[in-house]
Formats: C-alpha cells, sequence, structure tokens
C-alpha cells in the first residue's frame, strides 16, 4: 500500500458523514438517495462525500439503468486497520509496564502500611 492510500483513507474517515455512510453501505449496497436519508443535507453534498469515498477506494459505484448503487470497498480499511496494528504492540508495553509500577507501588505502600514482618 502506497503511504498516498493510507492518507486518501484516513482523510476520508475524517468525516463523521463519511463514516456513517461506510457503516450503512456495510450492511449492503445502496442507492445516494437512501444514503443521504438519514442526513440533513442536499443530494449534491452527499454526493460529494461519495466521490472522495469513491477516490480513496472506500466506495465503487455500479450501473443499472438510471440507479447506481454505492457499495462498500473494504480493502483499504483491512490496510488502515493493519497500519494501526503496528502500534498495538507499543500501547501493549505501555499499559504492562503502568500494570508493573502499580503493583509495585501497592505492594509498596502495604509494606509502609503494615511493617514488612506483618504480612
Amino acid at each position: 500500500m502506497s503511504p498516498d492510500q493510507l492518507s486518501s483513507t484516513f482523510a476520508a474517515l475524517a468525516d463523521p458523514t463519511r463514516r456513517a455512510i461506510l457503516a450503512r453501505l456495510a450492511g449492503g449496497e445502496a442507492p445516494v438517495t437512501e444514503l443521504a436519508k438519514p442526513f440533513a443535507m442536499s443530494l449534491p453534498a452527499i454526493s460529494k462525500h461519495l466521490k472522495v469515498l469513491e477516490r480513496a477506494g472506500l466506495i465503487a459505484r455500479g450501473r443499472e439503468a438510471q440507479w447506481r448503487p454505492c457499495r462498500l470497498e473494504a480493502g483499504p480499511l483491512k490496510d488502515a486497520s493493519d497500519w494501526l496494528d503496528g502500534y498495538r504492540e507499543f500501547w501493549e508495553q505501555s499499559l504492562g509496564r503502568l500494570d508493573d509500577y502499580l503493583r509495585e507501588l501497592q505492594s509498596t505502600t502495604k509494606e509502609e502500611t503494615h511493617g514488612p514482618d506483618d504480612q
């Protein structure tokens, strides 16, 4: 995956309307009019959001007569998830060190309260 593709994916995901559209499309393809219903915005505004999602490769539009259903293309989401997973180990190690510190702190507090011989 190119860095530009990852940037396009995250830029597209930065908007809550676009994330809501993707969530709807996870349930199956839908026409633009149906995708626009939950939002208080014009069809041209929704079309602009769809173009951003399409350029990022997150949706594709079909053609059935006058109807152009949109469908989710999840590949770029997987790539973004894989990229974020690279930081999972960092957070797990950081939380592990915090857990060790808290255990040490509790042990020290217990010794100070009861003395080392009371245990």
